[in-house]
């Protein structure tokens, strides 16, 4: 395999499962050396194990700014820089139009928007020059689904945010580009979605099947490369056709 992320260091946030973590073991594989955070203690354990000492993990709710100011002081101490920032941690909650709880606006703003928000500004200080910044983004933006309203307007304005930043690419040295997975076969939507209910929603994919994580994880690994040093400001679709047509 490619060792195109040798010598980096790298950033995953939601790192512990699925698509955050195909990404940090994708980044791994590719040579770098990787943190991965997660709010569940168990499944950070359970992912540090299976990866190895090139990686480590933390406990962090990127919903509070303290808790992202003590995981990267952890960083800093162990690596001192930060060369590519995976702002992945995020939540898909859903709920039918007329049922919508402010309870539930503020947890996927808090966790999708705020924590993402949170995630690039406490980083500031420690982003290497020209470091990758990549955030994960949603088909939901574009076709949203029945009950994911509120879900895809929080990832609508985590594609607005990567818009603005990619503004500030040359005050604060840095690019940013958005991942946009289509459906993919996560322990969470496995667990949570019928299996008649996922075979109706690959019928509605071009490719004909959801995607797999590390097919995902493919394409954040090139835009945290080299390879894509000149790619600012945009959106990555990932999700087999879905989005497209």
């Amino acid at each position: 395999m490619s060792k195109q992320l040798t010598g980096k260091v790298a950033v995953v946030t939601g790192g512990s499962i699925g698509i955050g973590f195909a990404t940090a073991r994708a980044f791994r594989d590719a040579g770098a050396r990787v943190f991965i955070t997660g709010r569940r203690k168990d499944a950070l354990d359970a992912a540090a194990a299976e990866l190895g000492p090139a990686v480590t993990a933390a406990v962090c709710d990127v919903s509070v700014p303290s808790d992202l100011d003590a995981f990267y002081d952890t960083v800093r101490d162990q690596a001192g820089r930060i060369d590519v920032l995976v702002a992945n941690a995020g939540i898909g909650t859903a709920a039918p139009f007329g049922e919508v709880t402010e309870e539930l606006i503020d947890s996927l703003f808090a966790t999708n928007v705020k924590g993402t928000i949170f995630t690039l500004q406490r980083a500031l200080p420690l982003l290497s020059a020209n470091a990758s910044v990549i955030l994960t983004g949603s088909t939901a933006t574009t076709r949203p689904s029945q009950g994911l309203e509120v879900y895809a307007a929080s990832k609508a304005a985590v594609r607005n945010l990567a818009r603005g930043w990619a503004l500030s690419s040359r005050a604060h040295g840095f690019r940013v580009n958005v991942v946009s997975p289509g459906g993919t076969r996560t322990p969470g939507l496995l667990e949570l979605v019928p299996p008649e209910v996922l075979r109706q929603a690959e019928g509605d994919i071009p490719l004909g099947r959801l995607a797999e994580p590390e097919e995902i994880a493919a394409v954040t690994t090139f835009l945290a490369s080299d390879a894509s040093s000149y790619v600012n400001g945009a959106e990555f679709f990932a999700d087999g056709g879905y989005a497209q047509v």
